[in-house]
Formats: structure tokens, sequence, C-alpha cells
């Protein structure tokens, strides 16, 4: 994909279904009785990975354009797949399913792309290990091998690292357990699969610890089919956030977008950090906050904060989002810092090598630190980049592109459609 700088973005966007939350809604809708309607579904690669999955496992889904009608199976009635479980690219698919699978009356295998063949499947072995449940991975890394086993025991269990896939995939295999399953956080995490339990009929029991959040669910619990309108995706905003913060004269307004928050950190990162943003029309769809965006550029942009350094708590609520928060620091004064951010080294590529390499292809001032990375503040020149095979990286780079002199090329652009296949579309329709 080739890309040369324009002068502003202008328009009205409407953005595809939250990837996160897209993946639950077909998840939590399969594990109901009765038939549930989803609207807004996401147009990812990633998210028809777990429908087709759920297909192999003999759940029935419709699917027309955006619309997903799913017919539920109860928590056991999936079906023995003959076949392995492509999880594509998803690491959500994987790991969520796992919770669901182990607790099953049959053995399954959960394969995946090369990228996600290398991604670390500890962090749900482990626990799923506690519960009883049996699984095959080598290196612990997929596939993965499940056998499955129910009743699963119930357990008290304190993730070693801060991970919403990792809470979720616990409280799944919860559901069918022995007993009440918790799950404590230190740090707090995406809230979805919560806020989705509860819109299913799920009772949960979740208060505040000495240190920490505690969430419980209980083994008998059913879920029950009903209707869900599913938000626009505040991650894949964050792109055209930054591409109109750091052009002058852009005027962009992004309807119904996701604004939970445990994920809207990066909107109000970009708002202390000089964008000019408001958020209109708040209501709540699916026990989900949702609102519209609307964002004027005026280009020299400075920090409202007393450090220009992010780190700590609200990395894990921004952590799909620095990428293109790099992007930005190379266009405000006095750049910026991502710290305690080493989780960014075993996603889709090791997104702090790949950020750092491109930038610097770019003429970007950038130094790489194990847990992070520091940017300043640099006149971007077109070049030819990488997107490691990673979508976030193609599409915070192809941002990076339309402020930079010259024409800038991404190599494998195309994998930008594992969450977002409209991007280049959309991002060339408003440019101008």
């Amino acid at each position: 994909m080739k890309i040369r700088p324009t002068q502003k973005l202008r328009g009205e966007i409407n953005l595809p279904g939250d990837k996160s939350i897209s993946h639950r809604a077909a998840l939590f809708a399969a594990l109901a009785t009765g038939e549930t309607r989803i609207e807004n579904f996401a147009t990812s690669a990633d998210c028809a990975s777990t429908l087709s999955c759920l297909e192999q496992l003999g759940v029935e889904i419709k699917r027309e354009n955006s619309t997903v009608v799913i017919k539920g199976v109860g928590k056991t009635g999936f079906q023995k797949s003959e076949n392995p479980l492509d999880c594509g690219n998803s690491g959500t698919t994987m790991r969520l399913l796992a919770g669901i699978l182990a607790a099953q009356n049959f053995d399954s295998v959960l394969t995946g792309d090369e990228s996600l063949s290398k991604r670390p499947m500890r962090r749900v072995i482990e626990p799923l290990a506690q519960m009883n449940a049996s699984i095959e991975a080598a290196e612990n890394h997929a596939p993965l091998k499940i056998f499955g086993n129910n009743p699963l025991k119930s357990v008290f269990f304190e993730p070693k690292i801060a991970s919403a896939q990792v809470k979720s995939c616990v409280l799944l295999a919860g559901l069918n357990s022995d007993g009440k399953t918790s799950v404590l956080e230190k740090t707090p995490t995406r809230d979805h699969t919560e806020r989705m339990l509860r819109w299913f009929g799920v009772a949960t029991e979740e208060s505040d610890a000495d240190n920490g959040r505690l969430i419980t669910v209980s083994g008998d619990a059913e879920l029950r089919a009903k209707d869900l309108l599913i938000p626009s995706d505040v991650s894949s905003a964050a792109f055209f956030l930054v591409a109109a913060a750091c052009l002058d004269g852009s005027e962009i307004v992004l309807p119904n977008v996701g604004l939970n928050p445990t994920r809207n950190a990066v909107v109000e990162v970009l708002k202390d950090f000089g964008a000019e943003i408001e958020i209109l029309n708040l209501r709540e769809t699916g026990n989900e906050p949702a609102g519209e965006l609307r964002i004027s550029g005026k280009g020299n942009l400075r920090s409202r904060l007393s450090s220009n350094v992010l780190r700590g708590k609200i990395i894990a609520n921004l952590i799909d989002e620095i990428p293109i928060l790099a992007v930005f620091g190379t266009q405000i004064e006095g750049g910026l810092e991502i710290r305690e951010a080493s989780e960014l080294r075993v996603k889709e590529s090791d997104r702090i090598k790949s950020v750092v390499e491109n930038l610097r292809k770019m003429n970007a001032t950038v130094e790489e630190f194990e847990d992070g990375f520091r940017v300043e503040k640099s006149r971007l020149k077109g070049a030819k980049v990488q997107s490691f095979g990673d979508h976030r990286i193609a599409m915070a780079f192809a941002v990076a592109a339309l402020f930079a002199e010259g024409e800038t090329e991404i190599e494998d652009a195309e994998c930008a459609a594992v969450s977002f296949p409209a991007f280049f579309e959309i991002l060339q329709s408003v440019a101008k």
C-alpha cells in the first residue's frame, strides 16, 4: 500500500463493531439457550474465526453483512469437531474458547496461524490445569490439545499478568465448575466479559478487595439469549482521532463509539495531550456505554500534563492503542514515552521492536527500552516500512504517512483486515 501525505481529514465515519465485544457476544450467545440477534458485529477476520470455530462445534449461525443470528446450544451442548479448530490470528478466539472447551465432554484441538502459534498460552493453560482440565501444548504454544472434563473444579485465581483474555478464559470455565470460581484482578483490565455475562442473565458477584477487584461466577449459572447492538470499536477510532488531531483543519465525526471506562483511556490521553475531542449523545447499548466523538484538528499539540510519560495501570487500558500513540508522539511538543508495556513484545508482532524500527525508517528520533520506548517530536519522511504481519502496525504507519514528507509504502498492508478490512478505503474517503 502506497500512501501520500494529505492536508486534512473531513467527514463522518461509521466504524465496524468492537472486536473484543463481538467475540464475546458470539461465544456467550452460543452458550445461551435461545436465539440471539447481534447487530453491528465486527467485520474483522479475527471475529470470523470465532464464528467459524463455533460452527464447527455444531452451533447454527446465520450472517448477513454485520448482522449475526446465533442459535444457542447451552453450556454443554457443543458437538465434537472432527477437525482442528482454526483460530487464525485471533488470540481472543483461542484463549476464550479454551475456557469453554476445557469443560466439555469431548476432546478438542485449537490451532492458529504462524503468528498465533508463537504467542504465549501458558497463561491460560495453568489456571485451567488448576481447575482439573488437561491440555497438551508443545512449549506452551498452539496447537492446544484440550481433554474435556465436566464439571471442572472451582478455583480462586489471581493472574500473574493483567490480561482480560486470561480473566475471561477462567470465568468461562467457571460457568461449568462444581462451585464458585473467582478471579482477583490487581490491575483492572477491560470488563466486557463481566458486562456480557450480566446481559445474558448471569448474576456475577463483583467487589473491591484490599488488593484489587474480585469477580465471581457460579457453575450453576444459566445464560439466556438476548439481542444486542454492538458499539463501534474505539481501537479503530483511535487511528482517525490521531490523524485528525495532527492535521490542522480536520473535522471528523465518529458515531456510536464504545466508551467503556476500561477501554477509552486513549480518548482521555489524546485530550490530555491537546487534541480537541467532544463526546456527545452518551447512552448504553448491550450494557456498554457509547457515544459520538467529534474531533477538530489544530496542529501544534502540547501536553496539559506535567509529564509526557505513560506507565502503570493505564497501560492495560491502552495496550492496543500504543502503536498509534507512538505515531502521535512524533507530532507533539516534548514527544512521548511509554513504559511498563512489555506485554507488547508478545502481541501479533513484537510491537515495541516494530514501532521503533518503522519510526526510525521515517526519520523519527526514538529510543527503545525493554518495556517500551521514547519518541521525540520529529519531522517524518516517507519510507518503505513493514507491517510485520500486524494489523495495528499497518494502520498506525498509514496514519504516519499522512503527515510525512513524500510517499510511504507499507509492505503486507492487507493484514489490516484482521481487525478492520475497510480501513484503507475509509481513510482514502476522508483524506482531503
